[in-house]
């Protein structure tokens, strides 16, 4: 079915009830009104349509490329248009990522493939139209369009669209709501959690972007009794896996058990594979290996073990020191077991003129700590060889708004 007729199916079926908010506006819509809306307009003429921003025209644009068979590309609102000839059908969406090379690169999506990643989340996570979701993240962003977008427009989910992720305009998005599901990055839940603003009527808490450190897992449901879920996909396909436990995990790199419908394995090199109806068609317009024929090689290192999947690191993040390797992940878990620490990049840094790496870290402290401090903490739990030589401490985060660190970034400054 093809992703318009599927929304008319989806908006004649809950043609009363609440679809959109947005909360920037205050105007409310319900599926039926939306529906009208989309109807009444249309994006500028084109192959492509590139919805932008955090209000409702981005729903509006969606639709109406839909309607058009135009292939929708999400921007951000300061991100340029890809300089790439647009795909043919089947391809209906494309996401943005970045190549090597530092050419445009994107990922197609036939409507099938999104509309199964869609439908998976829905089921795995348990999304409710009487839980809508809060949306404060980039609905253009990988997560965002699957978390949000999607469920509203192909599965009936409402959606809320928030002002702000800052801690009082939680606490107001959420005030006139019996239930919401809130997703976020784990940067906003430590924000959410040191502010106390985690609304109480949160009944679903996710967690995506990078990583959930468990001591932040643990105290949020400490505080709260909410069990945030840790989210782990990936823009070639969306959802791998999801933690549906109702109590906080007891290993770092658990991430879950595999997304429903979603079928995982560990290549030779022991880097996760992924197949499923939701994994992508191929990169646009260069295609590349790792991403064909319903297949999705990672390069997340990891293990499936009793039905959970463990993400232990990537490949290309290994460090190498004295012929011993090291994954970044490892280190970086013990850092965040200090009860300063808030946050933390472990990388491998080639200083000029070295022949082998030296492990350096950045970590951002509540209270003032000392490098010593650290390094006494790490060896009395790590190997000496394991412990950084490189530090640099700071009060600000370190992640984006997406929850993610640039690595690439950090290493350069070491350097």
């Amino acid at each position: 079915m093809a992703l318009y007729e599927r929304w008319r199916t989806v908006a004649d079926e809950h043609r009363d009830e609440l679809a959109l908010r947005d909360l920037a506006s205050d105007v409310r819509w319900t599926f039926a009104e939306l529906a009208a809306h989309a109807e009444r307009g249309s994006n500028e003429p084109g192959p492509a349509a590139f919805p932008q921003g955090a209000g409702a025209g981005f729903i509006l644009s969606v639709l109406r490329a839909w309607r058009a068979g135009q292939v929708v590309c999400p921007l951000e609102p300061d991100q340029p248009r890809p300089d790439v000839p647009w795909p043919d059908a089947p391809i209906v969406h494309v996401k943005t990522t970045s190549a090597t090379t530092g050419r445009p690169r994107l990922i197609a999506f036939t409507a099938k493939q999104l509309a199964a990643d869609a439908a998976n989340l829905t089921r795995t996570m348990g999304l409710r139209p009487e839980w809508p979701n809060l949306a404060v993240i980039s609905l253009a962003h990988s997560y965002g369009f699957s978390n949000f977008v999607t469920p509203l427009l192909l599965q009936g989910i409402p959606l809320i669209l928030g002002v702000a992720a800052l801690p009082e305009a939680i606490r107001l998005a959420a005030r006139d709501e019996a239930g919401l599901t809130l997703p976020g990055v784990p940067a906003l839940w430590r924000v959410w959690h040191e502010a106390k603003a985690i609304p109480s009527n949160t009944r679903l808490a996710i967690s995506a972007g990078a990583p959930l450190p468990i001591a932040l897992e643990t105290a949020v449901y400490e505080a709260t009794g909410i069990k945030i879920h840790n989210f782990y996909g990936s823009s070639e396909c969306g959802g791998i896996a999801y933690d549906a436990t109702s109590t906080p995990r007891q290993e770092a790199a658990l991430a879950g058990a595999p997304i429903e419908n979603v079928t995982l394995a560990v290549a030779e090199d022991g880097c996760l594979e992924v197949r499923g109806h939701n994994v992508a068609e191929g990169y646009w317009p260069e295609p590349a290996p790792a991403l064909r024929g319903g297949v999705f090689r990672t390069c997340d290192l990891g293990s499936i073990r009793n039905g959970r999947v463990y993400v232990t690191g990537r490949a290309g993040d290994v460090i190498h020191v004295a012929g011993r390797k090291v994954a970044p992940e490892s280190i970086e878990r013990e850092l965040l077991r200090h009860p300063e620490v808030r946050e933390a990049a472990v990388l491998g840094v080639l200083q000029p003129d070295a022949h082998e790496e030296t492990i350096a870290a950045v970590v951002v402290c509540d209270a003032r700590v000392t490098e010593g401090a650290l390094r006494q903490f790490l060896l009395e739990r790590l190997p000496a060889w394991q412990v950084p030589r490189l530090w640099r401490i700071q009060n600000e985060s370190l992640t984006n708004a997406r929850g993610k660190i640039a690595r690439a970034q950090w290493r350069r400054a070491f350097v």
